[in-house]
């Protein structure tokens, strides 16, 4: 049995590119970039793997936040990176391939954006 690893690393939005540039440089591939609503912010997980063990970069942003492009250094990002325009509302500056809010046509502009609040339970189970 293979057993993974995961491990999360929590870095400021001004830190994104220069991370990334050292995953590049180590030949990580970039796995996925996810986002998380949690009331008044969000969770922006970019995850990396070179083979079972993955690292995710996890950023915590705002509404207004301004998110750089890691398309330069991982050319496919720019999918994931206009869903977190589109969906949630973010910009995203220096898209190599920039849809302008288009790649996904919704009913209602940036769904995913101000989601209801959350509970969040730490581990014991105490709500706060």
């Amino acid at each position: 049995m293979i057993v993974q690893k995961h491990t999360i690393i929590e870095i400021p939005v001004t830190e994104l590119l220069k991370k990334t540039e050292e995953y590049h440089a180590k030949g990580h591939r970039l796995v996925q970039i996810g986002c998380t609503p949690l009331g008044d912010r969000y969770e922006i997980n970019y995850t990396f793997t070179t083979s079972y063990d993955f690292e995710s970069l996890r950023l915590t942003v705002h509404d207004d936040d301004i998110i750089p492009s890691i398309s330069d250094t991982y050319w496919g990002a720019f999918i994931y990176e206009n869903e977190l325009h589109d969906l949630f509302g973010f910009t995203v500056t220096g898209m190599n391939v920039d849809f302008k809010g288009h790649l996904f046509e919704t009913s209602v502009p940036t769904p995913f954006k101000n989601m209801p609040s959350v509970t969040i339970v730490p581990k014991g189970g105490d709500k706060k």
